[in-house]
């Protein structure tokens, strides 16, 4: 333990242009499950993610993220959907319509505090931009944001609608950039740069074999602390360094789960919950005046509401209750990886 946190303290005292690695590459382990290959959201089957980034001179640098549960016309092919709401100072869009029908019907996309309406005018030009979507007069646009005005002239509100409509154009499976990209150009997280980070865990077999993946747009603050070692406190760096100098609010955190597993609405509501436990684990605390949300989906067949299917019942195959305690433990340490690794791949504005 004593040599590992030395260890900890030596990485992040390095150049930051030097973090190349990822926390896994270094030999620290976080949990007890398997990362899946590409340990990130888009290990889940057929999840898509693409950044717009804008780094302008020395006051702009912000951008937008989206998330793409699958590659069809989601409108049309809506999935299960819940929304936990860890502390609730936020402008997350949408909420409400999840919260009462328990389905996403729009990609997620993830911005600045400010850019939530652009946010919105993107996803309803995507979705309008299917043929089938001919006669639609009402869209969900999901829209997550937290504040990256500690690093960006936010006032300038200097996003776009078709900046919006660029990170979902490069959406993309495979592996995905972390760091000072897309909505987390210009965040901090814990006295650090922080960014957009993104993990996964791989249930075993006897379980389901299912993907848990996760995606934090990370900027809020606490003591930070990697695989349980108190790095924070050791480093004399973190939110209550000292107490009686006044400290900004912290500015949010944005998760995104995804998951194959054939989860309705009210199982995904609690693995969303869960994902606030691992957000704990690396010294978060909710603060006052950070956003946490947890935005969780399903990607199965089995679960989805196509809209032209006639059908006056509907028939899901779900996994039973009892079989969840898995699925949070995945959530739990793939969210507090991605966190971290947010950290790893950041770069010093």
């Amino acid at each position: 333990m004593k040599y590992l946190i030395f260890f900890l303290l030596f990485i992040l005292n390095l150049s930051v242009y030097s973090q190349k690695k990822r926390p896994s590459e270094y030999g620290i382990k976080i949990g007890i499950l398997p990362a899946g290959k590409l340990d990130a959201i888009t290990d889940v089957p057929g999840v898509k993610v693409g950044h717009f980034t804008l780094h302008q001179g020395k006051d702009i640098h912000t951008g937008a993220t989206a998330i793409l549960p699958h590659s069809g016309n989601i409108f049309n092919e809506k999935i299960p959907a819940a929304i936990f709401v860890g502390n609730g100072f936020g402008k997350l869009a949408g909420y409400t319509q999840v919260e009462e029908l328990g389905t996403l019907e729009t990609p997620i996309l993830l911005t600045n505090t400010l850019a939530v309406a652009q946010g919105m005018e993107a996803l309803i030009d995507y979705t309008f931009s299917f043929s089938e979507n001919e006669n639609v007069r009402s869209v969900n646009s999901v829209v997550g944001e937290t504040n990256d005005g500690g690093l960006n002239d936010i006032r300038r509100r200097v996003l776009t609608r078709e900046n919006m409509l660029e990170a979902l154009k490069k959406s993309k499976t495979g592996k995905v950039e972390e760091g000072n990209v897309g909505a987390g150009a210009g965040t901090m997280c814990f006295g650090f740069k922080g960014g957009i980070g993104t993990s996964s865990r791989v249930l075993p077999k006897s379980k389901g074999a299912y993907t848990v993946g996760v995606l934090v747009q990370s900027n809020f603050g606490g003591v930070l602390k990697i695989a349980g070692m108190e790095v924070g406190v050791a480093l004399g760096k973190h939110k209550y360094t000292d107490i009686l100098k006044d400290y900004e609010d912290d500015g949010s955190c944005m998760m995104v789960v995804a998951t194959d597993a054939p989860l309705d609405a009210l199982s995904l509501k609690r693995l969303a919950a869960r994902a606030m436990l691992g957000l704990s684990r690396t010294g978060g605390v909710a603060a006052h005046g950070s956003g946490d949300y947890v935005i969780a989906f399903s990607t199965a067949e089995s679960v989805r509401i196509k809209a032209n299917d006639k059908e006056m019942l509907e028939t899901h195959t779900t996994l039973k209750s009892q079989e969840l305690d898995i699925l949070f433990e995945a959530v739990i340490e793939a969210t507090e990886e991605a966190i971290i690794n947010s950290l790893f791949a950041a770069e010093t504005i």
